[in-house]
This record gives structure tokens, sequence and C-alpha cells, in this order.
């Protein structure tokens, strides 16, 4: 006969354990494999912004060396910059434009992808399709008419003139509208049987929920503004208007001042990174949110 502890034990596995041997070892090396291409990567991005700073604090006559380090440091190249060009007044210009434009586009992209997510209306899905059209519309083909549009208005060689054809974006729109498409309704009842209006309900439920989301859209389409070039080109005749145009002042017949445009250019990016930092939380926080949904 078999004993009590042998009675026991019959029927019972024993419990897992930790994946060991050949199988943990390829889980790992995939892992190291990952990050060490992430890490490659992450250099090739990051090499072009560091060359430039690295050229920024080169003396000016050692603007063509080829080592990593900057070495003896100089900050000729900036104050040279700020002789050719007026840099604070050309990043005053180009933080409002890009400011008052991704405000702009966040406040109607808002509006429109809770309209579009919270009420079914009929024409509801020819009015998606229209946004999804204006954004599949290349920018050279409504480029003349919005420039004949400026021109109507009076708005050529301002600020304004930039500004008022980009207050809208139809891929913020499709962004948001994903984003509210899944906001818990229940959340929605509860504030319309609380007594809100659908516009305190949006201030109030809806903007605090969607706080990261906003924060990483608006970093985008900021940068988007930031970068752009070919509009203000056309709109604004001179190059004292914003940087983008501004850093064509270091180019002339007789060369480049590269270690100068480099410290401008350096410049310029700072108001964009000042702006992540500040938003970093919500945006790392609105990618995850992204991925994990």
């Amino acid at each position: 006969m078999l004993s009590s502890p042998e009675v026991a034990t019959l029927g019972t596995t024993p419990a897992p354990a930790g994946r060991t041997g050949p199988g943990r070892i390829g889980d790992r090396l995939r892992a190291v494999g990952s990050h060490a291409l992430l890490a490659v990567i992450g250099v090739a991005c990051a090499f072009p912004i560091y060359w430039m700073y690295v050229t920024a604090f080169r003396r000016p006559s050692d603007v063509y060396s080829e080592s990593l380090v900057p070495w003896p440091l100089s900050v000729q190249s900036y104050s040279d910059a700020a002789h050719l060009i007026d840099i604070p007044s050309l990043l005053l210009n180009t933080l409002t434009v890009a400011g008052v434009t991704a405000i702009g586009q966040l406040l109607t992209a808002l509006f429109a992808a809770y309209a579009l997510a919270r009420w079914r209306f009929r024409g509801q899905a020819i009015a998606y399709l229209l946004f999804v059209g204006t954004w599949l519309v290349p920018f050279q083909v409504t480029m003349i008419p919005n420039y004949a549009v400026i021109v109507q208005f009076g708005l050529i060689n301002t600020l304004a003139g930039v500004i008022v054809p980009n207050l809208t974006s139809a891929v913020a729109v499709l962004m948001l509208r994903q984003h509210l498409r899944s906001f818990p309704r229940e959340l929605l009842e509860a504030a319309e049987m609380d007594g809100r209006s659908s516009w305190a309900t949006l201030w109030t439920v809806v903007v605090p929920n969607l706080r990261a989301a906003l924060s990483a859209l608006g970093m985008l389409l900021f940068i988007t503004a930031w970068n752009e070039y070919f509009w203000p080109a056309m709109i604004l005749r001179g190059q004292t208007s914003v940087i983008q145009l501004g850093l064509q002042g270091f180019f002339s017949p007789e060369g480049i001042d590269w270690s100068a445009l480099m410290a401008a250019a350096g410049l310029a990016c700072l108001p964009v990174f000042a702006l992540y930092v500040v938003l970093q939380r919500h945006i790392v926080s609105a990618f995850v949110r992204s991925g994990l949904r």
C-alpha cells in the first residue's frame, strides 16, 4: 500500500518555477539587442543637434575642425550672430506665431472632435469624411487661394497673415476624435444628470481627463508651426520677421558663416526644448496610454 505522504502527492504537479535555461537566455539577448538598437537610433538622432552646439561653441577659426569636443570654448559665434540678426525679436515673433497657431488649432480641434464624438446627427459621416479629405489635400493646392484671401484682407507682411489660414488642423481633429471616442460615456451621462450643460461638461469633465492627450497634441502642433518656413516666406517679405527667415541672413555671396549660423539655430531650438521639459510628464503619459489602449 501507499503511505499517506505518497497518496497526498498523487495527482499533483509541481508549482511552475521561473523560466531557466536557453529560453530565458534568449529573452535576455533579445532585450539587450532591442535596447542596443534603440540606443543606436537615439545617438543617430541626437548627434546632429550635438554637432550643431559643438560648432557653435568653437572659435570661428576652428569651425571646420572634426573634433567631437569644442576646445578651447568660445562664445564668439553667439556674439557674431547677435550682430547679424535681431535674435530676441525674431524669437518673440516666432513664439507668437507658433503659440497662437497651436492654441487655435487645439481649440478648433477640441470643439470639432467633441461634437463628432458626443452627438449623433444627420450627415455626421459626411462631415468626418470632409475633415479627412482636407487632410489629404496637399498644401500646394490651397496655397494660391489662401494667398489671394490674405491679399484681399490686407494681411500681407503681417504675422496675422501667417496665423489666420493655419488656425485649423484636420490631423488634430482626427487625433482628438479617437481619444474622445474611447472616453467613458458614463461620465458624460452623469454630468448631464447633474444638470451641467454641454459647454460646462466639456471644460469640467472632458478637458481635465484629456490633459495628457491635449499636452502631447499641443506640443506636436507647436513644433509644426515653429518649423514652418514656406508659408511665412510667402507672406512675410522680410528677413526680420521670424527666426526661420532670419537665418537666411547668414547666407551671402561671399559664403556662409557656419559658426554664427549654428549659434542662431541652437538658440532657435531652446524654446521648443523648454516647452517639452514643461510638458514632458503629460506627453509621456499620453503616449503610454495610447500604447496601452
